[in-house]
C-alpha cells in the first residue's frame, strides 16, 4: 500500500530578516485529513511560516510541499487547490461581501454563473445575507472574517491555510465558523491554523505544532502534548519556558 502523499511537508525551512532569522530550519509534516494547530508566541515565526506557505514570501531557504506539489515550482497549482484567510483581511472594500466572494470564484476558475450562485449561499451559510448592498468597508471585523473564509470556500479546496481566523470574531460568528470548518475535515479537507486562543485549538485541533524563536520546538496529538493532567494552555506554557513566577510591583 502506498503511503498517502502529506498535504503540509516542510523541510529545512528557512527566513532571515537582515541578521535575524525569523523561522530557522522547520521541518514539520501535516498528513491529510488533519485539523493542525500552529502555536507560538508573538514573534515566534508563526505568521512568516504561513506567509511562505501561501507563497506571499520567499524562503531563504528550504523546501516546501503542499499536496505533493513543490513551491514556487507549482504554485499555481499548488493555489487552484489551497484557501486561504490570511490575519490581515486582504479585501477590497468597495465591493460587497457578495460580490467578493463571487470575484474569488472566478479568480479560481469557477463559471460564472456557479460562482454567483455559490456566492449567495457563502452568505446565507455565514449568515451575512441579511444586507446585500452593504460595502465590505462597513463590515465589523467579524465579518471581514466571515467574508475572508467564505471567499476560501467557494471553489471546494483541498487545504485551508488560516492565520488567526477567529480574531476579532464574536462568540456566534466563531460557533458557526468552527462549524463550518469541522465539517469541512469531515469530508477530507485538511486545516491548518495558527491561533492565540488555545481552548479554541485544544477542541478543534487533533494535532498541533508548537514554535518558538522559529523553531519547532514540540508537535503531535493534542492529547500526547498535553498529559493527562495537563491543559493545551499549561502545555503550551511549559513548552515555551514562560512559566516564571510573575513579579510583584509595591504599588500595583
Amino acid at each position: 500500500m502506498v503511503d498517502q502523499v502529506a498535504a503540509i511537508e516542510i523541510r529545512n525551512l528557512r527566513k532571515v530578516y537582515g541578521d535575524k532569522a525569523a523561522v530557522d530550519g522547520l521541518t514539520l509534516s501535516v498528513p491529510q485529513g488533519c485539523f493542525f494547530g500552529f502555536l507560538g508566541p508573538n514573534g515566534a515565526g508563526k505568521t512568516t511560516t504561513v506567509k511562505m506557505l501561501m507563497g506571499l514570501a520567499p524562503p531563504t531557504s528550504g523546501e516546501i510541499e503542499l499536496l505533493g506539489l513543490r513551491m514556487p515550482e507549482d504554485a499555481l497549482e499548488i493555489k487552484k487547490q489551497i484557501g486561504l484567510v490570511p490575519d490581515e483581511s486582504l479585501l477590497f472594500d468597495h465591493l460587497t461581501g457578495g460580490e467578493f466572494i463571487q470575484f474569488a470564484g472566478r479568480i479560481y476558475g469557477l463559471d460564472r454563473t456557479i460562482a454567483a450562485a455559490r456566492s449567495v449561499e457563502l452568505m446565507d451559510l455565514f449568515e451575512l445575507g441579511g444586507a446585500p448592498r452593504k460595502l465590505i468597508a462597513e463590515y465589523s471585523k467579524g465579518m471581514r472574517k466571515r467574508v475572508a473564509m467564505a471567499a476560501a470556500l467557494i471553489h471546494r479546496p483541498k487545504l485551508f491555510l488560516m492565520d488567526e481566523p477567529f480574531e476579532g470574531v464574536d462568540a456566534m460568528g466563531a460557533r458557526l465558523m468552527k462549524d463550518i470548518l469541522l465539517e469541512q475535515v469531515r469530508r477530507g479537507a485538511t486545516i491548518f491554523l495558527t491561533s492565540h486562543v488555545l481552548e479554541v485549538v485544544e477542541r478543534l485541533c487533533d494535532r498541533v505544532g508548537i514554535i518558538h524563536d522559529g523553531r519547532l520546538i514540540a508537535e503531535g496529538r493534542v492529547e500526547d502534548l498535553r498529559g493527562s493532567e495537563e491543559t493545551l494552555e499549561e502545555a503550551f506554557v511549559r513548552a515555551v519556558g514562560a512559566g516564571r513566577a510573575m513579579e510583584s510591583l509595591d504599588w500595583l
